[in-house]
């Protein structure tokens, strides 16, 4: 009896843990379920599905639009696709935190750039897939605009460490906490408490709880430009 009863255990374990490793869809291909803009309850006017694809169309309204999930998410991978707009840049962001006193997505979560590289004048650092600002991306080739990239994102705390695979290849893996990420962060735009008034970086942003969280929203950009989005899924681990 001892003998069956941890097999049922050992198997109920299994399951949970198959279960927790399957892909969900994020984005169902016919609604903005599980959606919202960052600070609001509503979807916004600009985001939209059509056929299987979550749109972006620039409106040139007043308040900006990120767009994040409903729920929160510690240890995943990611998986998406997405098309840029000629001269478009939009982004992805990971451990999002919806802070009143911030007003956009980029002041909690880090950024995996979605840029047009052949017609939007960047450096490595702002280049996609780069993680916005902190690691470059030189020499890497991005499909042009109107084509689809697939960009996957492993985010593991349990191991302290950030992975980006780009159209198939694996590219460069980063830190999530710690002194090293602190170093990553210091010379960036992104200023804390600590360096703001010290910092030399152009176009400095005061950002203190950037990149401070484990556990967040996933998001995705309105910086002005058309993007589309599609195969939106998740699996946490």
């Amino acid at each position: 009896m001892k003998i069956k009863s941890l097999l049922i255990t050992l198997i109920f374990i299994v399951g949970c843990n198959s279960q927790n490793n399957e892909w969900v869809d994020l984005f169902d291909g016919t609604t903005l379920n599980g959606w919202h803009v960052y600070n609001s309850d509503h979807t916004g006017t600009q985001w939209s599905a059509q056929d299987g694809e979550l749109v972006f169309k620039n409106k040139l309204l007043g308040p900006n639009e990120d767009l994040v999930t409903d729920k929160e998410y510690t240890n995943f991978e990611l998986s998406l696709e997405w098309n840029i707009s000629k001269g478009g840049n939009s982004g992805i962001f990971f451990g999002v935190q919806e802070i009143d006193q911030f007003d956009q997505a980029y002041k909690t979560g880090p950024e995996i750039q979605v840029l047009d590289n052949y017609n939007y004048s960047a450096t490595e650092y702002h280049k996609a897939p780069a993680l916005y600002d902190l690691i470059s991306v030189k020499g890497v080739k991005s499909k042009p605009h109107g084509e689809w990239n697939h960009v996957v994102i492993n985010i593991d705390h349990n191991n302290n460490i950030g992975k980006v695979t780009f159209n198939g290849e694996n590219l460069y893996s980063f830190p999530l906490s710690g002194p090293e990420w602190d170093e990553l962060v210091s010379g960036s735009k992104f200023s804390s408490d600590e360096y703001y008034l010290k910092t030399d970086h152009p176009d400095t942003v005061y950002t203190p709880m950037f990149g401070r969280f484990k556990t967040g929203k996933i998001g995705l950009q309105d910086h002005s430009h058309d993007v589309k989005f599609r195969n939106i899924k998740i699996r946490e681990f």
